[in-house]
């Protein structure tokens, strides 16, 4: 197993818990009548079940994991489906994107991630090893095959966007496009990972980056989001109060921070202190060394992940650490930069340290997978 990325894993874990512990105390006791119920809440319906089944994921052989995708992808969609269901779909803001069963709620979408990294890496693995044979024998029988088989078009690139655009489809009628954005962005990274055409890559990022610019005009809000972080300062007590608070809260940090527990900011002034914002809670208290401490902290995880999947001989193995990476970092550095002001805010929590259970249950499920794969470094 790769003790570094468990060590880098774990200190994320205990700055979440830290930083939870901190940021959730006025809105804690202001909604529950307790300062630490939102912090046990998460470990209880969070922390303790995501260990529990990331570490079944960590002891299961591969090739049982690897031959049970195709029906833990069918599985995470219907629930991904049931969220537009009457009684069962929960919404809130607008947006359908949660399953209420009982006291217990939770965002199927946040489990498609992991569902579709793991379907990818099997489909495009398995799609690769055909392949290879086939046109082995193929090319003994003529030498000349047409352009689109030679390039791979039919038999990676047009399937490919057939599964991405199905599981879009269901994001953006919740809507959902920050989640489809990183399930986006991780399917392309594992794509070109698969050693396939640098043209098909090209062509994907185009066609991401126009899908992207449509499904932001159309929507109004969204739209005067992303007009407001171009011009920012426009409308300083609207679209902006977020990213203006959590510039204050990050600034009057200074080098060391205030202290743990000592921010003011996620005192009413600060919107989502305990999810979108909670890096900006975490840059008040402890400061640029604090801030460097966590961003070093998932580069290290990203260095390690990626290493693990250039160290493993399956393809399977290679793709699946490159998704799962991709996905942890990616969606790290969305969040912290949207609170610093380089992206504009998207709603996606920051893994290992944001409130919410199916997140932090779906990201374990992700690392136990990934230190799984550590133990066949050379094997698999």
């Amino acid at each position: 197993m790769d003790y570094i990325l468990l060590g880098s894993f774990f200190l994320l874990l205990v700055f979440g818990i830290l930083a939870l512990a901190s940021s959730s105390l006025a809105i804690s006791q202001e909604n529950f009548g307790s300062s630490t119920y939102i912090l046990f809440h998460q470990i209880k319906f969070g922390l303790l079940p995501g260990i529990l089944l990331g570490g079944l994921c960590f002891f299961l052989p591969l090739t049982v994991i690897r031959k049970w995708t195709p029906l833990i992808l069918i599985a995470v969609l219907v629930l991904t489906g049931m969220v537009f269901l009457p009684k069962i779909g929960l919404s809130l803001g607008g947006a359908a994107r949660w399953i209420k069963l009982g006291a217990v709620s939770f965002q199927p979408s946040e489990f498609l991630k992991i569902a579709f990294i793991l379907y990818l890496a099997a489909w495009i693995s398995n799609r690769e090893f055909k392949s290879s044979s086939f046109s082995k024998a193929k090319f003994t029988l003529r030498t000349s095959v047409s352009f689109f088989e030679r390039t791979g078009i039919v038999r990676l690139l047009i399937p490919f966007l057939i599964i991405i655009g199905l599981v879009g489809l269901l994001l953006i009628f919740q809507p959902d496009i920050s989640t489809l954005g990183v399930i986006i962005l991780t399917a392309i990274l594992m794509y070109f990972a698969a050693n396939t055409r640098l043209s098909h890559t090209i062509f994907l990022i185009l066609a991401g980056i126009v899908a992207l610019i449509g499904l932001i005009t159309i929507s109004s809000y969204r739209f005067n989001r992303l007009l407001t972080f171009l011009k920012m300062g426009m409308d300083p007590m609207g679209m902006d109060y977020q990213i203006n608070q959590a510039l204050i809260a990050i600034g009057s940090g200074g080098i060391w921070g205030r202290g743990l527990g000592m921010g003011i900011q996620k005192f009413g002034f600060l919107p989502q202190p305990t999810s979108d914002s909670i890096f900006a809670v975490l840059g008040e208290e402890t400061g640029f060394v604090g801030g460097l401490i966590l961003v070093s902290l998932f580069l290290i995880f990203a260095w390690q992940g990626f290493r693990i999947s250039r160290k493993v001989s399956s393809k399977f193995s290679q793709l699946l650490a490159v998704g799962i990476t991709s996905w942890i970092v990616v969606q790290a550095f969305v969040n912290m930069g949207a609170s610093i002001g380089l992206l504009p805010f998207t709603g996606i929590p920051l893994p290992f340290i944001s409130y919410g259970g199916s997140h932090l249950i779906a990201e374990l499920i992700g690392v136990g997978i990934l230190l799984n794969i550590s133990r066949y470094s050379n094997k698999s």
